[in-house]
């Protein structure tokens, strides 16, 4: 039988953890069009993305607890590279292009496609590739051919739930289901689901102790 305040305990360190990795300087390093770009080094990188406008840069930013480290925009398909966050020396974040709608040239989305699906084949440090979803709306077509690419990259990856404050809980607990059976057919996707909200910033503690027991901090 597991002690319950033992785990309560282990989970209030894992928070504390998470905080104060979360508080370290995060600064920006790169924007990365070419794989010849890619900085060197094996700092472990924990990589975001989810379709356009889905809330990317919104969330790096409550993570890291500033407001304009990763841009945000109304205007999907604003993130055109890697962008890379170095945080404190302990990680990297990396802000992924967005996919789906993305309003740019046909030619660009392909080049964009190309190098992000090299990239999640060729890191060897790639830790988690955070895939986030808008609850509001739940996985879509464009979610699992993602997942695809996931699976054949052999990549783990978990889903975080977006914009949660802007459902109600019984809606938030449906998706939640619904992603759960979702997942259970990919075989890279990691089991564990992140509701979180950058507005009110519910499940953003968790998820900052989740990402920090993948680093060396």
């Amino acid at each position: 039988m597991t002690d319950g305040t033992n785990t309560d305990e282990r989970q209030a360190a894992l928070i504390e953890k998470g905080r104060l990795l979360f508080l370290k300087d995060c600064a920006f390093m790169l924007s990365v069009a070419d794989l010849k770009q890619l900085p060197a080094g094996n700092e472990p990188e924990i990589a975001f993305t989810g379709t356009s406008n889905v809330g990317k840069s919104s969330l790096i930013n409550a993570l890291t607890g500033r407001k304009t480290l990763a841009r945000t925009s109304n205007t999907p398909g604003r993130t055109q590279q890697l962008n890379f966050f170095d945080l404190g020396g302990y990680a990297r974040l990396v802000d992924m292009p967005g996919y789906g709608f993305a309003k740019a040239p046909v030619e660009t989305v392909r080049a964009w496609q190309e190098l992000v699906t090299l990239y999640l084949k060729g890191r060897p440090n790639l830790r988690r590739v955070c895939l986030l979803i808008d609850s509001r709306h739940g996985v879509k077509k464009a979610d699992l051919d993602v997942m695809t690419v996931l699976d054949k990259a052999a990549v783990v990856y978990q889903v975080v739930l977006t914009k949660t404050d802007k459902i109600s809980a019984g809606a938030l607990k449906t998706v939640t289901a619904k992603t759960h059976e979702v997942l259970a057919k990919h075989t890279a996707a990691y089991p564990v689901i992140f509701p979180t909200s950058s507005e009110t910033k519910a499940g953003i503690a968790e998820l900052r102790a989740e990402l920090a027991a993948l680093t060396t901090f």
